[in-house]
């Protein structure tokens, strides 16, 4: 069919509109991946920097020479690695177990999940089991509470009750368990929910920030948003050090540091989507369409 100018003009504004809006989101990136490698004598002449003809590397220089931003990254990767396995096996087991109606006390567990979506605990109840709990300054304050949660357990509860049971069915009659179902007839079949709640926990493992400043005393156990925190306040991560020669042989600004900071607490998770979102894409529906 023949589209009318009216048609035509709504579709140019719309593409355009949204031209725009991409734009605009796409900037603050740009301008804080260009800032981070800028020359200090260039920033410091310039007001606004769109293109900086003068690149260098000083502020990435700084940052990995800082033993507390190197120790940062290496814990904040421990969080979102073993963090997200452990909460996607217990997330899975949990809903695994739920999604199979023959379990005993089903409806009342499925009711106490439930009842954890709805209502919250708040934060002196949690800090207080922490620290009964012995977690005061140790990573596992950081990983045990938000371990799982009821409404991802109810997502993917979800999506294993969408798989057929004849599956079940035939993996017993061929001699599978319980374990042997779970592991190998649920799980390989549960490879785009899995994708999609370990991008999920990743995200949250690798920006845990409050329950760090919460739990955690000791600065050479503080995660990546921490340290990134604290850098807004003071950007050498210390009161007694200044910006000068010693580290690149001229004054650096404080912006480059934080912008380089910010880079690099960034770029790890867009380089890991990228490979989840084949699978991310189907997973996103999980639960939404059972046949």
């Amino acid at each position: 069919m023949k589209e009318s100018f009216g048609s035509r003009l709504f579709n140019a504004c719309n593409v355009g509109f949204l031209l725009l809006v991409g734009l605009g989101a796409l900037f603050p990136i740009y301008y804080t991946f260009v800032l981070s490698f800028t020359d200090p004598t260039e920033y410091y002449r310039k007001t606004f920097l769109l293109f900086p003809t003068m690149w260098t590397l000083d502020a990435y220089r700084y940052l990995v020479s800082n033993d507390l931003f190197v120790n940062s990254i290496g814990i904040s990767a421990i969080l979102a690695t073993f963090g997200t396995l452990l909460s996607l096996f217990v997330t899975s087991g949990l809903a695994y177990a739920l999604s199979r109606k023959r379990l005993r006390f089903r409806r009342a567990m499925m009711f106490m999940i439930l009842l954890t979506i709805l209502f919250t605990p708040g934060l002196i109840p949690s800090y207080l089991i922490v620290r009964q709990l012995g977690l005061i300054d140790t990573l596992w304050a950081l990983i045990v509470p938000s371990v799982t949660g009821g409404w991802y357990v109810l997502l993917m509860k979800g999506f294993f009750d969408s798989i057929p049971d004849g599956l079940e069915e035939a993996a017993r009659i061929d001699g599978a368990n319980e374990i042997g179902v779970y592991f190998r007839i649920v799980l390989p079949l549960s490879l785009p929910a899995l994708v999609a709640f370990g991008l999920f926990f990743a995200v949250g493992y690798w920006n845990t920030f409050f329950s760090a400043v919460m739990y955690i005393n000791d600065s050479h156990k503080w995660p990546l948003q921490v340290i990134l925190r604290n850098m807004l306040v003071d950007p050498m991560m210390s009161g007694n050090d200044k910006i000068d020669a010693a580290r690149s042989g001229r004054p650096m600004p404080t912006e480059t540091l934080k912008m380089a900071a910010v880079v690099m607490a960034t770029v790890p998770i867009m380089l890991v989507y990228p490979f989840l979102q084949k699978h991310f894409a189907k997973g996103a529906m999980i639960g939404s369409i059972k046949e």
